[in-house]
């Protein structure tokens, strides 16, 4: 496949894939054919800061957690109120790494 493509597209989309997977996922679009590309473009990537400000304003309803979609723990979250807002005092430090984790295990989906 075109190195330049898939370096332009890596670089469009940095912000979706978590840091340590950008070589991984470099090297596996070069193994992969035209397609594949063509495919992991279609795909929706969830976005970090969105989820990290819905999670900071809505997180104690599990909205942030239905987005990803983690329900289970989005039903958690709604009916104990964030379990008295320690759940979601927690996901505003994690949740935009679960987001590019979420994101990077779609794309290798994707890829094959």
């Amino acid at each position: 496949m075109d190195q330049t493509r898939i370096d332009m597209y890596l670089m469009s989309n940095k912000k979706f894939f978590p840091d340590e997977a950008y070589m991984m996922l470099r090297d596996r679009l070069l193994n992969a054919d035209e397609n594949k590309l063509m495919l992991l473009q279609s795909v929706e990537m969830k976005d970090p800061t969105t989820i990290l400000i819905i999670s900071i304003f809505l997180g104690s309803l599990g909205i942030d957690r239905f987005m990803l979609g983690d329900t289970g723990m989005g039903i958690l979250k709604l009916l104990t109120c964030g379990c008295c807002g320690i759940l979601t005092i927690i996901d505003w430090f994690t949740i935009s790494k679960k987001a590019k984790d979420i994101n990077l295990k779609n794309a290798m989906m994707v890829i094959g």
